[in-house]
């Protein structure tokens, strides 16, 4: 357990110093003329433009808990929507905290207030990450087709330098799939044993999402997710006078390298509005109008997840218990003593 805890705050702590260091080399390459310009296109936001963010923020991890619920089906897994919500709104909040542990934040706490078994759940989550990385890069994939014009050259000189470490790239690939046969054989030499109920569990929760009935819903949810993030950054080019002009198509591609920004740092600390800074250009924005949307942006995101978040740590314990005082009066009145 120490050793594991080890590892996760040495996780934190380089992926956090990346997110620093990314914004202490963003300053120290602007100019103070450059600094006073990005101050000036922050104070220009439209912050009543901006408010709705929050309703499309709340909706967007709504559907995905509502997507979430329906990996949870055909497990005999029928939580609360409730629950479910308020769950994944926590979870956000601790990927803010300690990269990676709000998804196991979240198992924890249904099956906490649900009464299940947080070991299958834990595989839905897997299944519904590597969804979630299949429609990013065909988004992307969408994005670089219709901006080809834009940023064709752009999207050439990443992919090539991808390609370049391709060793890199095999390599990590044939350590997963041992890592996976590794797992595979403690589950089948021991069943019963905590690894081994664990891994069984996470292969019931992947293999959800091939048992689903309900797959027309799933994709539903799943464009209603994209929709409402795509949304956010259009809503985010209106709000702020030196992007206002710009297309949805752009708001696209903005889309996608912030996702990739949230990837690589905590909540995406430096790396989110560094990146889109870096594609705004392609567009013709004036840098400091591309940095000021890049920490607008972020800000407006980061303070989605903690108004949420802090939301539902706080409602979680009261809405349960005010559900379990009402169950407990219903078998009151059904068996009277």
């Amino acid at each position: 357990m120490k050793k594991r805890t080890l590892i996760t705050a040495l996780q934190y702590v380089i992926f956090l110093g990346l997110g620093i260091f990314i914004i202490y080399r963003m300053f120290d390459q602007m100019s103070a003329q450059d600094k006073a310009d990005m101050m000036i296109s922050i104070r220009q936001t439209r912050l009543w433009v901006l408010a709705p963010v929050l309703v499309l923020g709340f909706f967007s991890h709504f559907f995905r808990a509502l997507r979430w619920k329906l990996l949870l089906k055909p497990l005999h897994i029928e939580p609360r929507t409730t629950n479910v919500t308020l769950a994944v709104l926590l979870g956000y909040l601790v990927n803010l905290l300690l990269p990676r542990m709000g998804e196991v934040a979240k198992c924890t706490v249904l099956a906490r207030y649900e009464h299940v078994p947080a070991d299958k759940m834990v595989g839905t989550i897997v299944a519904e990450r590597a969804f979630d990385v299949v429609c990013l890069l065909l988004v992307t994939i969408l994005a670089f087709v219709l901006q080809a014009a834009v940023i064709g050259d752009y999207a050439t000189a990443m992919f090539a330098q991808l390609a370049e470490k391709r060793v890199l790239f095999f390599g990590a690939l044939t350590g997963l799939a041992a890592l996976i046969l590794f797992l595979v054989f403690l589950a089948r030499r021991d069943k019963h044993s905590k690894v081994g109920v664990f891994i069984l569990g996470m292969k019931d929760g992947i293999a959800a999402i091939f048992k689903l009935k309900e797959r027309k819903e799933f994709l539903v949810y799943t464009l209603c997710i994209w929709l409402l993030y795509w949304s956010q950054v259009v809503l985010g080019f209106w709000a702020m006078p030196g992007t206002d002009g710009l297309s949805l198509l752009a708001a696209l591609v903005v889309l996608i390298f912030g996702s990739i920004g949230m990837i690589v740092t905590p909540g995406g600390l430096g790396a989110y509005p560094a990146l889109i800074a870096q594609i705004l250009v392609f567009y013709n924005i004036d840098d400091a109008d591309g940095k000021a949307f890049g920490w607008v942006s972020w800000l407006a995101q980061t303070g989605i997840v903690l108004i949420l978040g802090i939301g539902s740590l706080i409602l979680l314990p009261f809405y349960n218990r005010s559900n379990e005082h009402h169950h407990h009066h219903a078998q009151a009145r059904v068996d009277p003593e």
